[in-house]
């Protein structure tokens, strides 16, 4: 049962975080902000998707582990350090508004893409709750792909202002 509740949780979370995103990329773009790179924006969600449904299927009924399940927690902490240092900013594109700087404050002080420190650690522990270290594996190496892809588009988007 309580790994139903945490899968229903991480949904509730991701859904939550995509009407955040929607609303933030809606404003941004109405400030004058440009989309960069959306063509592999599908491919992320594709990968998101079918991570999440393979925890569905496979999650469910098994034990949880409690160690891996406090790193999953303190990624949680810091995934809100990062909401609270981008605010209005935070979207799931890659969305540059001309004359706005770069974030420097929280964790884009010390990292340049701390977002996608907390996905690659998601990615790999959220399975490990379950003990799914097959998923772990498949869906980090996945998501190193699309990863690849998505900060060489980031960085491209973002030289101008660095």
């Amino acid at each position: 049962m309580a790994g139903i509740a945490l899968l229903a949780f991480v949904i509730f979370q991701r859904l939550a975080e995509l009407v955040y995103a929607r609303a933030n990329t809606t404003r941004l773009l109405a400030a004058g902000g440009i989309e960069h790179e959306a063509k592999h924006y599908g491919l992320i969600v594709a990968v998101h998707t079918a991570w999440i449904a393979s925890l569905l299927w496979f999650a469910p009924q098994r034990p949880v582990n409690m160690i891996f399940l406090g790193i999953y927690i303190l990624l949680q902490v810091f995934r809100l350090w990062i909401f609270a240092s981008l605010g209005r900013r935070w979207t799931t594109r890659i969305i540059i508004v001309p004359g706005e700087k770069l974030v420097a404050k929280g964790p884009y002080k010390y990292f340049r893409h701390p977002n996608y420190m907390v996905v690659i650690g998601e990615i790999a522990c959220l399975p490990m709750v379950f003990g799914l270290w097959k998923i772990a594996l498949l869906f980090s190496l996945l998501n190193a792909v699309v990863l690849f892809i998505r900060i060489r588009a980031e960085e491209t988007a973002l030289h101008p202002l660095r």
